[in-house]
């Protein structure tokens, strides 16, 4: 069994960071970089190290000293486009705390990783005091992503069901935290 240390991302551990997430929009999603979706994985510091109500959470394998697993919330809702409207209005900017690239290597799934960073990403949320509400949004393709966020959340918009031509294929979830 591996033990981790789960903690807030340093500039150190960027490298590291980055090229998990890269991995996950490769391995997982299939789209490889695509810069209007992805400026924050090449740029983590000016989207989460540096803004206050931003975090990026990092989980460090205690054996070898790599970033097993990531997760980041900022305070950007969902834009539309590319997401429904109807979302972007229901979770503004500023007051939505918004996760992001929650993503675990695979040799490193199945050990409560992903679980464990969302908590401490919720208490981040709640301890800011200006956000109102929890959102996300996953492919359902994305390796246990589905099984997790039913857990945590409920689905507000599966585009494939209510957008016509069924969207981007995402999921949107609103996670509680209060």
């Amino acid at each position: 069994m591996r033990d981790y240390i789960i903690r807030e991302a340093t500039p150190e551990d960027v490298d590291d960071a980055r090229a998990v997430m890269l991995d996950a929009v490769y391995r997982d999603f299939g789209t490889g970089y695509v810069p209007r979706w992805h400026a924050d994985i090449i740029d983590p510091v000016s989207f989460y190290l540096t803004p206050v109500r931003h975090t990026l959470l990092v989980a460090v394998d205690e054996h070898d000293g790599t970033v097993a697993a990531t997760a980041a919330l900022d305070a950007r809702g969902p834009a539309h486009p590319p997401n429904p409207r109807r979302l972007a209005e229901r979770y503004p900017s500023g007051e939505t705390a918004q996760l992001r690239r929650v993503y675990v290597r695979p040799a490193h799934r199945r050990r409560g990783l992903a679980r464990q960073l969302v908590g401490l990403l919720l208490e981040f949320a709640r301890n800011d005091g200006g956000y109102r509400s929890v959102y996300l949004h996953t492919h359902p393709h994305s390796p246990g992503a589905m099984q997790l966020w039913r857990a945590l959340g409920k689905v507000v918009c599966d585009e494939r069901e209510e957008v016509p031509g069924g969207g981007s294929g995402a999921v949107h979830f609103e996670i509680p935290f209060a």
